[in-house]
């Protein structure tokens, strides 16, 4: 029982890890920056498919495309940025909605186009497949990866934006652009930096989820986008890096315990856990009013 228990424990972290990476950058840009990125799952699905094509076709190792895919989805995420949502901060958010779900259908549309739209997966180093030992426990190689690195990452993630000077710049920027700007604050660089991370750790997320759900299609932003990432983001509070660590967390230790205990309601018990945090705390566990 202690060794179910533990594996259940071990395989929701894991997972919600992966879904913090992945809905951290959403986070960012609807609770910090007041936009509403719907397209946010689309970065992801290039990060996974980036991955893909590193790993399989161009021969690149699997740590070495790790960071690429990083630094290629942020800088598509920076040219996006300035490019065409930069032109829409001060347009109602119902534009932002339409505006974003277009460009995920365009993204979608792409990814057929390119990649095809069978499922493709990614290939990994030999050590990270199968089982290993882990504090007496008989683990999955892949997921103790992915908890080791993705947990790293999430602290850092956590102490740079609520603990760092650019931290302060970015909330600063976010509570009162004018004042910011004021103080000598570059609001357009602080805002370009912070959707390019956020749209690095998307495709970050995304590459490593591959492996981690048995492949990626085309679809994958609209099925993760339009559930967990908003579910994520809502739970943990709006513009709460902490928040969405623990609402990360919390959806991956639930969805994990349902499939274990409950599998005929598993794809029920994740809104389940939604509906009553919400109703605890309508602002989110570490949201702000």
């Amino acid at each position: 029982m202690a060794v179910e228990l533990l594996t259940l424990l071990f395989n929701g972290l894991a997972y919600g890890v992966l879904l913090f990476l992945m809905a951290i950058g959403l986070s960012v840009t609807m609770g910090m920056m007041n936009f509403v990125n719907l397209a946010h799952g689309a970065f992801a699905m290039l990060g996974g498919y980036l991955g893909i094509s590193l790993t399989t076709r161009a021969g690149v190792p699997f740590l070495a495309a790790l960071p690429l895919v990083f630094v290629a989805v942020g800088a598509v995420g920076a040219g996006i940025e300035v490019t065409l949502y930069r032109r829409f901060y001060r347009s109602p958010q119902l534009t932002h909605v339409l505006f974003t779900i277009g460009l995920t259908f365009m993204a979608v549309a792409g990814a057929t186009y390119v990649w095809g739209s069978q499922i493709a997966a990614m290939r990994v180093p030999d050590w990270l497949i199968g089982q290993t030992m882990f504090l007496g426990l008989q683990v999955g190689s892949y997921r103790l990866f992915l908890l080791l690195v993705g947990g790293a990452i999430a602290l850092a993630l956590v102490f740079g934006l609520e603990r760092t000077r650019f931290g302060a710049m970015v909330r600063a920027t976010v509570d009162n652009r004018r004042m910011a700007q004021s103080l000598g604050i570059d609001v357009g660089r602080v805002f370009s930096l912070t959707f390019a991370l956020g749209s690095g750790l998307a495709g970050l997320g995304g590459a490593l989820a591959v492996n981690f759900l048995g492949g990626i299609q085309p679809a994958f932003p609209l099925g993760y986008l339009l559930v967990y990432f908003l579910i994520v983001v809502t739970v943990g509070g709006l513009g709460s890096t902490l928040g969405a660590l623990a609402a990360a967390l919390l959806l991956g230790l639930a969805d994990a315990a349902a499939k274990f205990y409950a599998p005929v309601i598993a794809s029920f018990a994740i809104y389940l856990v939604m509906v009553v945090l919400l109703m605890w705390r309508p602002h989110g566990i570490l949201g702000r009013r």
